[in-house]
């Protein structure tokens, strides 16, 4: 396993990070959640990355069961905070109230006294920016958090958030959690060039494009049974289920195959090449996914490969940071 520092932080992370967004709580039963978590800790993998309303919580309650008796120093753990974890106004966001009561609940989920690292889920346009800081800077303060960062938050937020901590004395961001992968690039134009000024790293999710970039999914025809599109969350999946993604997608992988690797690990090194990204979460429903995921950090991608590749998937590629599309809203990775 790689480690690399979170931000300009002295905390290392592993370079691939279990994540458990759709699994946890939902898609696998708990004996599966908790072999899948043995064979990411097996492999060197240290970082877990969760979030309040994953499976309304289950997804934390499983992965701090999963994670019973494992010693808390040797492992980094991630939630996060902003969509609604219950019927009331106040039961989402990052007001003062909303980010104390949930940070409170998930430290119960999870059987820990503090999470290493807590993000805000989105933006918020309704709560002061500085309400949200200072909450955040209290709960460090408190013991409760180690470190603070945000996810999808664009270049402007990341810069606002910034100077506000520094002109206030509050403790800096030092990750965003945007999504990144070979056909979603969109943070390369601002979001990079900007934290890697700023010490903020990137904590990617989605870095095979919910599974796109594996491969499995054909042109001109109807996605495999068991896979992630034919579950609850396949229709969030529409915009990537066209054949002008799948097409080129099946030209990339013909190269990977070609090179002797599989798609899947190809883009996994793919991203980790990129200096400002510290960590890549991956998710599993099998132990041996694991396994196949830790293969990516032995490849070295040579520049004429990387170029061939990108050629390749150009088409389907998204580079444009005011694109107006984006995938359907949800409580991502």
């Amino acid at each position: 396993m790689d480690y690399r520092h979170l931000g300009r932080s002295g905390m290392v992370v592993s370079a691939l990070s279990y994540g458990n967004w759709i699994t946890h709580g939902s898609q696998i039963e708990e004996e599966a959640a908790r072999a899948c978590v043995k064979a990411a800790l097996d492999v060197g993998i240290t970082t877990f990355d969760t979030a309040d309303v994953y499976a309304l919580g289950q997804a934390e309650t499983v992965l701090g069961r999963a994670l019973k008796g494992v010693a808390r120093d040797s492992i980094e753990i991630f939630t996060k905070v902003y969509w609604p974890t219950g019927p009331n106004p106040n039961n989402r966001g990052l007001s003062r109230k909303h980010i104390m009561e949930s940070l409170h609940a998930s430290l119960e989920r999870l059987q820990t006294d503090h999470v290493d690292l807590l993000q805000a889920h989105r933006f918020d346009y309704e709560a002061p920016l500085e309400e949200t800081l200072q909450a955040f800077d209290d709960l460090v303060r408190q013991g409760k958090v180690h470190y603070v960062g945000v996810s999808e938050w664009t270049a402007t937020q990341i810069q606002d958030a910034l100077q506000l901590a520094d002109e206030m004395g509050f403790d800096r961001i030092v990750s965003n959690q945007p999504q990144y992968s070979l056909i979603w690039r969109v943070i390369e134009a601002e979001v990079v060039p900007l934290c890697q000024q700023e010490g903020v790293s990137q904590i990617v999710w989605s870095p095979l494009a919910q599974g796109i970039l594996t491969g499995k999914y054909l042109p001109g025809t109807t996605p495999p049974e068991g896979t992630r599109a034919t579950g609850p969350e396949g229709g969030e999946m529409s915009w990537l289920l066209r054949d002008e993604v799948l097409e080129p997608v099946q030209a990339y992988a013909a190269l990977c195959r070609e090179a002797g690797s599989t798609p899947a690990s190809v883009a996994l090194a793919w991203v980790l090449q990129n200096q400002n990204v510290s960590s890549a979460i991956v998710g599993a429903s099998r132990p041996e996914q694991i396994a196949e995921n830790v293969k990516a950090l032995e490849l070295d991608l040579e520049p004429d490969f990387v170029e061939a590749l990108e050629k390749a998937l150009e088409p389907a590629t998204l580079f444009d940071p005011g694109f107006t599309f984006s995938p359907p809203s949800r409580a991502d990775m």
